[in-house]
């Protein structure tokens, strides 16, 4: 059997493989939502993950391939880490401050940069399965511009935020001072697209049930 050309036997975690990731990302929920800073900025930053969550366990027409879902679980990691103790202060980014020397916390461009890697990934393998793309420039394009708008609506949100709180949403915004934070948060993006991209493009084609370098007639 086929789906637009594309042959069903895709690599997805097994079950044991899918329930220990959703497990873990649950638990980080929970220690998150118990040793939150502030419950509102936690809120905010990980209703891509309480959204996501249930929905990922419960239909299994959803499953992703095995890098897919690994990389949604980090990405959802980062996102809570940033939601429990803020971007700003987030005791991984300190860390991380001290081994790059960096002025500022950088968990929130690490952040950005997964804001990257992986709705790149997602968007090749939404428009692999669902539509006649093949792997080749015009898809490529099509995932880069699709991370980027995500990261372009996420920043409407840190503004329709500030409109909205005012100074409550500073923990929230993370600029941390930085008066181009914005335009640093979308290049990061595209950075973490583009790596992406590069990087893990063949392993997505084998396990999406691609022959490395031939595509599907």
């Amino acid at each position: 059997m086929s789906i637009n050309g594309l042959a069903t036997s895709r690599r997805t975690p097994s079950r044991i493989e899918g329930a220990l990731l959703l497990g873990v990302v649950a638990l980080a929920m929970v220690v998150s939502c118990i040793v939150a800073r502030d419950r509102m900025t936690w809120a905010m930053e990980t209703v891509w993950v309480m959204l996501a969550l249930p929905w990922l366990a419960i239909d299994r027409r959803l499953a992703p391939t095995r890098l897919l879902a690994w990389l949604l679980a980090l990405h959802a990691l980062v996102l809570i880490e940033g939601g429990a103790y803020t971007y700003a202060q987030a005791p991984l980014g300190e860390w991380l401050r001290e081994v790059l020397h960096t002025q500022r916390n950088p968990w929130d461009r690490l952040g950005h940069v997964m804001q990257g890697v992986v709705p790149a990934i997602l968007a090749r393998e939404v428009l692999l399965r669902g539509t006649p793309l093949r792997p080749g420039g015009w898809l490529t394009y099509l995932c880069i511009a699709a991370a980027l708008s995500f990261s372009a609506f996420f920043e409407l949100i840190e503004w329709w935020s500030a409109l909205a709180l005012g100074a409550d949403a500073d923990a929230f915004l993370a600029t941390q001072g930085d008066v181009w934070d914005t335009q640093w948060d979308m290049f990061c993006c595209l950075c973490g697209a583009i790596v992406s991209l590069t990087l893990f493009s063949r392993l997505h084609d084998r396990q999406m049930g691609f022959r490395v370098g031939i595509a599907p007639s």
